[in-house]
């Protein structure tokens, strides 16, 4: 009973430090500290508005496994806001394989004249692993190309308002 007890109180603090290296991560990053909504550009403040309390919900391909019409996906956003140039911070819940995580992202969106991409090449989501994307929004719809080590494929769908009574 006591070696189980100490393995209960490794595995706590582990998970403690974990949570506090996450932490140190996003403060680091400045994932906490969003751009006074007064200094945004008027699409940049119609993408935030947009984004918020929202769901992405869709399907993934992955390449050589193509499964008509794909797989479900479904990604919860609270927010978005940009808290650098050119960088922006998605809190979101995903559920990926057996994870399943709420966290702050940090990634670089790009504009196409009027419509918002996000960039991210070799990008490191801490639980998640490492990914490269191009996602773009455009009215109520998201598409975009993924690779996640060997695998890779293509992503699309709508996005809905998010039933904060259901939300995960």
């Amino acid at each position: 009973m006591a070696g189980s007890r100490g393995v209960r109180v490794a595995v706590g603090l582990v998970a403690l430090a974990a949570m506090f290296g996450l932490g140190w991560v996003v403060a680091k990053s400045g994932a906490g500290q969003a751009v006074a909504v007064e200094s945004l550009t008027d699409l940049e403040r119609h993408f935030t508005e947009r984004m918020q309390n929202v769901v992405l919900v869709g399907h993934f391909t992955i390449e050589g496994r193509e499964a008509r019409g794909g797989n479900p996906e479904r990604y919860e956003l609270t927010s978005v806001a940009k808290v650098d140039d050119g960088q922006w911070r998605f809190d979101v819940h995903m559920v990926y394989g057996s994870v399943d995580v709420t966290l702050p992202v940090v990634v670089p969106i790009v504009w196409a004249g009027d419509t918002p991409m996000v960039t991210i090449t070799d990008f490191s989501i801490p639980t998640l692993g490492t990914f490269t994307a191009r996602v773009m929004f455009y009215d109520d719809r998201y598409a975009g190309s993924w690779q996640h080590g060997q695998y890779g494929g293509l992503m699309y769908g709508a996005i809905e308002p998010l039933d904060l009574t259901d939300a995960g």
